[in-house]
C-alpha cells in the first residue's frame, strides 16, 4: 500500500504499480472519514494508517457499490463496530447485490463487479446534497446509477470516486484508455457520466481525488479538456 497526503485527504492506494485500487481517509477535527473500502485485504492496512494519523475511523462512506470499492466493507464494520455505514439510496440495492434498474432509468444493462453476499448493512442513505461532517454529497451518477463525489466544503477537496479517473491521463468514466481500459468497461451510462463530469468541474475544486489514478491539485483544466475529449467522443459515437 502507498499513502499520499494533500491536506486533510490521504490516499492509500493498493497495487499502485500494476492496477490502482484508491480508498481515502478524510481528516476531520477529533476523527476520520473513509471514504471507499478498496478491496477484501485492504482493511488492517486501512487501520493501520488510521492509527498512525492518530484518530479514529468513525465513518465508512461509499461512493458506489462495485466490488473494489466495498471489498474490505464486512471487515471493517466487525473490527470498526461503531463507525457508520452511508451510501447513496439508489447504490444501497447495489450493495445488496440487486442489479435490477428502475423505472426511470436508461435501459443499459448496470455492470462492474456487483457484490455478492454482502453481511453490513448501511446505517445512512444519502441524498444530493446531504453532510457528513465537512463532505457534501454530489449525486454523480454515470458510472453506476447511484454513484456520488463527496466535495469538502472545508478546503474544497473531491473526493469522486470513479465518476473521472486519472490511471494514466484524466478521463471522463466511460472513456476508454487502452493502457487502462478497467472503469470505461464498468460505467453504465456513458452520456449519463459526462453531465455528472459537467457537474464536478462546476465545483472548481481545489485537489481533485479518484477510485484509480493520482490526486490532482488544482484540476480545472485538465477537467475541462477531458470534458471536451468526453464531449467530441460521445457526438461521434452518435453519428456513427
Amino acid at each position: 500500500m502507498k499513502i499520499e497526503n494533500i491536506g486533510t485527504v490521504f490516499q492509500l492506494s493498493f497495487m499502485p504499480r500494476i492496477f490502482p485500487v484508491n480508498c481515502y481517509l478524510v481528516e476531520e477535527e477529533n476523527e476520520l472519514t473513509l471514504i471507499d473500502a478498496a478491496l477484501p485485504y485492504s482493511a488492517k492496512s486501512i487501520i493501520k494508517a488510521a492509527e498512525n494519523i492518530g484518530k479514529p475511523i468513525t465513518k465508512i462512506i461509499l461512493t458506489h457499490a462495485h466490488s473494489d470499492h466495498i471489498g474490505a466493507l464486512d471487515t471493517l464494520k466487525k473490527l470498526l463496530p461503531d463507525s457508520q455505514v452511508y451510501i447513496s439510496s439508489r447504490d444501497a440495492l447495489l450493495l445488496e447485490g440487486n442489479s435490477t434498474l428502475l423505472p426511470n432509468e436508461k435501459n443499459t444493462p448496470i455492470r462492474g463487479g456487483i457484490p455478492k453476499n454482502i453481511k453490513t448493512k448501511p446505517d445512512v442513505l444519502l441524498e444530493e446534497g446531504d453532510r457528513v461532517g465537512s463532505l457534501e454529497v454530489i449525486a454523480t451518477p454515470g458510472h453506476t446509477p447511484g454513484s456520488i463525489s463527496l466535495f469538502d466544503t472545508c478546503n474544497r477537496s473531491l473526493i469522486a470516486g470513479d465518476a473521472l479517473v486519472t490511471r494514466v491521463k484524466l478521463i471522463v468514466s466511460g472513456m476508454m484508455n487502452p493502457l487502462f481500459p478497467f472503469p470505461a468497461l464498468a460505467t453504465w451510462d456513458k452520456e449519463t457520466a459526462l453531465k455528472s463530469a459537467k457537474k464536478l468541474s462546476d465545483l472548481n475544486p481545489s485537489l481533485l481525488a479518484v477510485g484509480h489514478g493520482k490526486m490532482l491539485k488544482q484540476p480545472r483544466e485538465l477537467l475541462n479538456i477531458a470534458i471536451a475529449e468526453a464531449k467530441k467522443a460521445f457526438y461521434n459515437q452518435n453519428r456513427k
